[in-house]
């Protein structure tokens, strides 16, 4: 059973910073590629970055430059470093698994950016 796990949301003001963590167990981590998406209210659910079991990461035009994903195979767990926040990021943020696609999904956690 794979079992995805966020954390290290919260209220930042515009211009901050924050860390979220995604632990996910149950799954062989190493060989998967793992993605951060981003809902907010009323919106759709939107791809926010992605990185391959080779740590190829890709990112969404609108988080380019601010945003890194990064992850530990270590301690099978994948990373979201978010700098220089805006209110447009507000969301709730989830971590997410591929294999046939993205099949596995995390509870999410909440970020908040006030201005």
């Amino acid at each position: 059973q794979v079992q995805l796990v966020e954390s290290g949301g919260g209220l930042v003001q515009a211009g901050g910073s924050l860390r979220l963590s995604c632990a996910a167990s149950g799954a062989n981590f190493v060989i998967n590629a793992m993605g951060w998406f981003r809902q907010a209210p009323g919106q759709q659910r939107d791809w926010v970055a992605a990185i391959t079991s080779g740590t190829r990461a890709t990112l969404a035009d609108s988080v380019k430059g601010r945003f890194t994903i990064s992850r530990d195979n270590a301690k099978n767990t994948v990373y979201l470093q978010m700098n220089n926040l805006k209110p447009e990021d507000t969301a709730v943020y989830f971590c997410a698994l591929y294999r046939d696609n993205w099949d596995y999904w995390g509870q999410g956690t909440q970020v908040t950016v006030s201005s």
